[in-house]
């Protein structure tokens, strides 16, 4: 029988406890993400009323935004050495997002994907501090990209309710 070869400690030039300490608020982000992207795809499937079509259409865009985004907070996550949570569980312990109760009326969705979408670009800017102290850049390029994603979308639905 073959040894198996174990992997060196990992030394990519970030101590191990910043890892750490990115590593969990990039799994609150994820947490995040996911949360708003099940309650858009929600909306997405169950709003109706004189708004549907643009609504409908405007969620799509919206959760297929967001499905693509987590795979990336992830697998960062992951680069960083730590596991990434994955359970409805682990992302209900995780999350700032409460989700949504029932089928609200199509402007309530609205208000709540705001206020789900710039508790989001919270959690993100959070993380910020901790990136730049560590000097890790991918995760900072990370984090401004979702920080964009999130304040533009906040701004597109307020837009909706705002006279």
């Amino acid at each position: 029988m073959s040894k198996k070869t174990k992997a060196p400690a990992m030394d990519n030039g970030i101590a191990q406890k910043d890892r750490e300490k990115i590593s969990e608020g990039l799994s609150k982000l994820l947490a995040d993400t996911f949360t708003l992207y099940m309650a858009t795809h929600n909306f997405h499937w169950n709003v109706k009323g004189p708004m549907f079509n643009t609504l409908h259409n405007m969620f799509m865009v919206q959760y297929t935004e967001l499905w693509n985004a987590v795979d990336p907070i992830a697998e960062r996550i992951r680069s960083l050495g730590f596991p990434a949570p994955g359970t409805f569980k682990e992302f209900g312990k995780l999350s700032s997002i409460k989700e949504p109760a029932g089928v609200p009326k199509a402007e309530e969705m609205i208000a709540i994907l705001i206020s789900g979408n710039e508790a989001v670009a919270r959690t993100a800017r959070s993380i910020l501090p901790l990136a730049d102290d560590a000097n890790d850049q991918p995760t900072l390029d990370l984090l401004t990209q979702r920080l964009d994603v999130h304040e533009k979308t906040t701004w597109m639905l307020r837009s909706l309710l705002d006279d």
